[in-house]
């Protein structure tokens, strides 16, 4: 009796690993596997928010941009495809950025390069 019960629980965990693999012998895992070594350059240049510029480098060249009091009015969101992205806490400030726009473009551009900041956008927030 206990020998009929243990092989049905060995053939039911065999039907559910068969089940659970996809058949009846198991993939070879070289076959759709890749190193992490593959991945990772991708995923770190994910991270940088733009072609050979860094986050805190952006960072840094908006603080010295802007000034102190501006930058701590506004949060610097992304830099992708030549777009400055910019979060402004004040709609106050908000309206004062709309209007020296292109004087902070300008500035920007200076700091990290005409090719790198083609424009400036402003959210609230």
């Amino acid at each position: 009796m206990k020998k009929a019960r243990e092989k049905r629980r060995a053939h039911y965990t065999r039907s559910v690993v068969r089940d659970w693999q996809g058949g009846e012998t198991p993939m070879p895992t070289e076959k759709n596997c890749s190193k992490a070594a593959d991945w990772v350059s991708d995923i770190l240049a994910g991270f940088k928010m733009a072609e050979g510029v860094e986050e805190g480098q952006i960072r840094e060249s908006w603080k010295k941009v802007a000034g102190d009091f501006v930058s701590t009015q506004t949060e610097v969101i992304s830099l992708k495809r030549g777009v400055l992205l910019l979060r402004v806490i004040q709609p106050a400030m908000r309206f004062h950025l709309e209007q020296s726009r292109g004087q902070l473009l300008g500035k920007v551009q200076r700091e990290l390069g005409r090719e790198v900041v083609r424009e400036i956008r402003l959210i609230s927030g």
